[in-house]
């Protein structure tokens, strides 16, 4: 059976744009250094983040701190309710978008060639996001001094969300699709 579709479903028209990235091999030589410089971290360390103690990649864990502050504080911005704690959600995903890379990058080095590089279009998409998130504190902070609303900071963070929820797709489809070449 195809892993696009489900149970006699036709395949999805996202399937093609989620497997593109797998065959775009300009992304080789940056992949190929990262690798390299993943693999110097000593092993106790990646079995650490990889989440060997537990039994279970911890990555997919770690991810729902960012991703779950960053929508709580859509939500209260969509509720116009709110903004200082609007404004400290934003900031603690932020802070979680740290471990969750790291956990994310020891998976990423365990990956074939052509997984790791649709795993690093998923890492700039998060990068990208981050960006977001950071202008979207930024302005809220300074819409917080001024007292004004937190429009900009709002419109961040919600290209921020988005743009974290793109690439929240294309992870999950590696993990849940590519099938991952090494597992706990």
């Amino acid at each position: 059976m195809d892993v696009h579709t489900f149970s006699g479903s036709r395949r999805s028209p996202l399937a093609g744009w989620l497997d593109a990235p797998s065959g775009w091999a300009a992304l080789d030589p940056a992949s190929e250094r990262l690798h390299g410089m993943l693999q110097q971290v000593p092993q106790p360390v990646r079995d650490a983040l990889h989440g060997v103690w537990l039994g279970h990649h911890l990555h997919p864990a770690v991810v729902q701190l960012p991703v779950g502050c960053w929508l709580s504080a859509t939500l209260l911005d969509a509720a116009c309710t709110s903004p200082d704690a609007a404004r400290r959600l934003t900031g603690i995903g932020l802070i979680g978008v740290a471990p969750a890379a790291w956990t994310g990058w020891v998976d990423w080095s365990t990956l074939t060639a052509e997984q790791r590089r649709t795993g690093l279009v998923h890492a700039v998409g998060i990068v990208a996001a981050a960006a977001l998130q950071g202008a979207s504190l930024a302005a809220r902070c300074r819409a917080a001094r001024t007292g004004t609303a937190p429009t900009s900071g709002r419109l961040l963070g919600l290209a921020g969300l988005t743009v974290a929820a793109t690439a929240a797709a294309l992870g999950g489809h590696l993990a849940h699709h590519q099938e991952p070449a090494e597992s706990l």
